[in-house]
Order: structure tokens, then C-alpha cells, then sequence
């Protein structure tokens, strides 16, 4: 009887040293390589525009690999951000700047506005994002059909606080009358250009251009195909 107890002992302890081995593994192995969750920024301003582009391809051709979404990175993150890049973004719901990106929890500094327009708000936003936090490119981002350039073309009376906006825009659709081509495309692109201009009259934004630490860009987001082009 003594030694069938002793079998069934033995066969916990085995099956407990197992699982602890394998606990024990996985810590380790955490212990040994620990993540680096917020060194990620410590790049070029053109390899942080390369990452981006990158990850919008791997969207653009449907092979996203989700990176940094687990809830380990959750963890990683939670005591501190090292964003790489900056995003002057639509508020428009079809747009959203991680997933088109293909990025993750940290990765991304996202200021999200109608018309993607550089209030005085949204520009301290990504000065402390790009002098804090080390984001290191800046793209300002508009897309495809935007409501906002929209209304900006049609003119006339808004109600609340939507007029601000329309305010903000309208040089640009002004400024794009005469090109060729489709008159909200142009608009919505020049609107881009223009709120890069705006940004760069930013003190702290210029610095950091100046010292080679930071670059603002323009994109253009195509609605229909989830991929952004560079806008100059």
C-alpha cells in the first residue's frame, strides 16, 4: 500500500516539478530578455517615416502582422510611452491611425481633429509629443471624401462650433480652385499642406527640425483602399 502512495506521490511531484520547470522557463526567459517596450524611438526621423509606410503597406496589401496589441504590451507600456511617430489625424471614423498603420499599444502619437486642422491645442499636443515624448516624424493626415473639406467647398452657414473648422480650411479650398482634377481631392491635399505650414511656425517643432530630430509630412489616405500616399 506503501508503495502505491508512494507511486502517486511521485507522479504529483513529477507532474508539479513539470509545471514549475515550465513557469520558471517562462520567467526566466522574461528575466533574461526583457522587453523593450518604450526604447523604441531612438531612430532617424527617416526611419521612423519608413516604419510608418511599412506598416500601411503590410495594411494596404491585407498582411498585417498586429504588432504590439497583446496585453503583455499593455503592461510594457503602462509606466511610460515612447511613441515613434506623431499622427495630425480626421476625427473621421474610417480612419483610424493604429490599425491603417499597422501599429500598436505606444507606437503611435494620435491627435484627431475634423479637417485634420492644427488648432492651437492640437500643435501643443505634438510639441510635447515630439519634445517629451521623442516622436520622431510627424505626419498631418487627410483622406479621401473628407466631411470636413466638404463643407469648407460648400461654403455657407454652420451651426455651434463646426464654423471654426470650416474657417481653418477654407484657404485651402481657395488656394485649390484652379488646379486640375477633382476639386475635393485638391482641396483636401492643399488643406494637408497647409496645416504643415502651420506646424512648422511652431518654435518648438522648428528647433527640433532644425536639429535634424524631427520631420512633419503630409499623407493621404484613400478611402477605398486603405492606402496613404505622401502629400507634397
Amino acid at each position: 500500500m506503501s508503495g502505491i502512495v508512494s507511486r502517486r506521490n511521485l507522479l504529483k511531484l513529477g507532474a508539479g516539478a513539470v509545471g514549475t520547470g515550465v513557469l520558471t522557463a517562462g520567467v526566466g526567459s522574461q528575466l533574461i530578455s526583457p522587453p523593450k517596450a518604450i526604447a523604441q524611438n531612438n531612430i532617424s526621423p527617416d526611419q521612423a517615416l519608413k516604419q510608418l509606410l511599412e506598416g500601411n503597406k503590410r495594411f494596404g496589401e491585407r498582411k498585417r502582422k498586429n504588432p504590439h496589441q497583446s496585453y503583455t504590451r499593455i503592461a510594457e507600456v503602462a509606466k511610460g510611452q515612447k511613441p515613434f511617430a506623431s499622427i495630425l489625424g480626421c476625427a473621421d471614423s474610417r480612419v483610424p491611425a493604429e490599425i491603417i498603420f499597422d501599429q500598436g499599444f505606444g507606437d503611435l502619437f494620435v491627435c484627431r481633429v475634423a479637417g485634420n486642422v492644427a488648432t492651437p491645442e492640437e500643435i501643443g499636443s505634438l510639441e510635447f509629443g515630439s519634445l517629451e515624448l521623442g516622436a520622431k516624424v510627424i505626419m498631418v493626415l487627410g483622406h479621401e471624401r473628407c466631411g470636413a473639406v466638404t463643407a469648407a467647398i460648400k461654403g455657407g452657414e454652420v451651426p455651434g462650433q463646426i464654423g471654426s473648422l470650416v474657417a481653418a480650411i477654407q484657404p485651402s479650398v481657395e488656394q485649390s480652385k484652379k488646379q486640375p482634377g477633382d476639386k475635393l481631392e485638391n482641396a483636401c491635399k492643399a488643406n494637408v499642406m497647409a496645416q504643415i505650414e502651420n506646424l512648422k511656425k511652431s518654435t518648438v517643432l522648428a528647433q527640433l527640425i532644425q536639429e535634424n530630430k524631427l520631420k512633419i509630412v503630409g499623407g493621404y489616405y484613400d478611402l477605398d483602399t486603405g492606402k496613404v500616399t505622401m502629400v507634397s
